[in-house]
Formats: C-alpha cells, sequence, structure tokens
C-alpha cells in the first residue's frame, strides 16, 4: 500500500516540475553542513527530487521547493545576516513563495517526528503574531499546497 508520502511524491512528479533527485551523499553533506537531520518527510522527498516549482514553473511558480544547496538560515535567506537578532538559528528557509517570503522549517523542536513549518513574511519575520504556523508536517504543507493550487493557501481565499 503506498504511504501518503509517496502518493504526494507520484503526484510531484506526474503533475509539476520536480527537479532531479538527491543523493544519498548529498543528504548526508547537506546535514553535516547544517548540523540537523531531515525528518522522514523530507528525507523522502529530497531522495526524490532535489527540490521543485510546484503549479507552475517558474517565474511564475508560487512555490519553489528549494534544492538542498540553497537550504539557509531564515535570517540569511530573508536578511542576508546570519545575526540573532534576524530570528532564532534553528529556522531555515525550505520554500521560496517568490515575493521575497518564504515557508520555513523550524528544526529546534518535532512533534511526531516531524519538524513544523512556518510563513516566513519578509516583512514581519520573526514576529511570532504574525509568522504562523501553516503546517505540523512537510507531507501536511504538501497536500495543501497540491489540493489548493494556489499560493499561500494559509491566508485564505
Amino acid at each position: 500500500m503506498a504511504t501518503p508520502m509517496s502518493r504526494l511524491l507520484e503526484e510531484v512528479s506526474r503533475d509539476h516540475f520536480p527537479y532531479p533527485s538527491a543523493t544519498p551523499e548529498q543528504i548526508e553533506a547537506f546535514e553535516q553542513r547544517v548540523g540537523w537531520k531531515l525528518d522522514s518527510d523530507l528525507r523522502a522527498f529530497y531522495l526524490h527530487c532535489n527540490g521543485a516549482e510546484l503549479i507552475k514553473r517558474l517565474p511564475n511558480s508560487p512555490y519553489q521547493m528549494l534544492p538542498l544547496s540553497e537550504i539557509v538560515r531564515a535570517r540569511v535567506a530573508i536578511y542576508g545576516e546570519d545575526d540573532d537578532k534576524w530570528g532564532p538559528a534553528s529556522v531555515y528557509a525550505l520554500c521560496d513563495v517568490q515575493d521575497g517570503s518564504y515557508v520555513l522549517v523550524d528544526v529546534s523542536r518535532q512533534e511526531n517526528g516531524r519538524y513544523l513549518l512556518f510563513d516566513g513574511d519578509h516583512e514581519a519575520w520573526p514576529d511570532p503574531v504574525y509568522c504562523k504556523q501553516v503546517a505540523s508536517s512537510f507531507s501536511e504543507f504538501l497536500e495543501q499546497v497540491l489540493r489548493t493550487r494556489r499560493g499561500l493557501y494559509w491566508l485564505g481565499e
């Protein structure tokens, strides 16, 4: 029986624009560079495709899942500085939403073995009042993106 993540990955391959898969060596090098391990959802995604353009091709894609080589701390992606005044060191930019903002992964804690994902609005980051959780796992995020097929699904219609 196919897992929910494998069904989502099949849909990414069929209906979207995945990049070639990451090798186990690339994943290991990434984890060494950032100092944290991909959770099972993220590992499955990156073994399937090392990033992807979802819904449309760039520059019109509302979601670019970043390749491992482009994943950096949120504060570096948003402000260009690796400084605590621009947010915690444990939050990384995972998905570019094409307006200077990102979907972020907080690697400081997991729920049910998965990292939480947050809205990384470049005008509000790192204010937790505005930068809300958008998914309790990467598979939940991916499912919402594929189901709604529109940018920033968490903000409503």
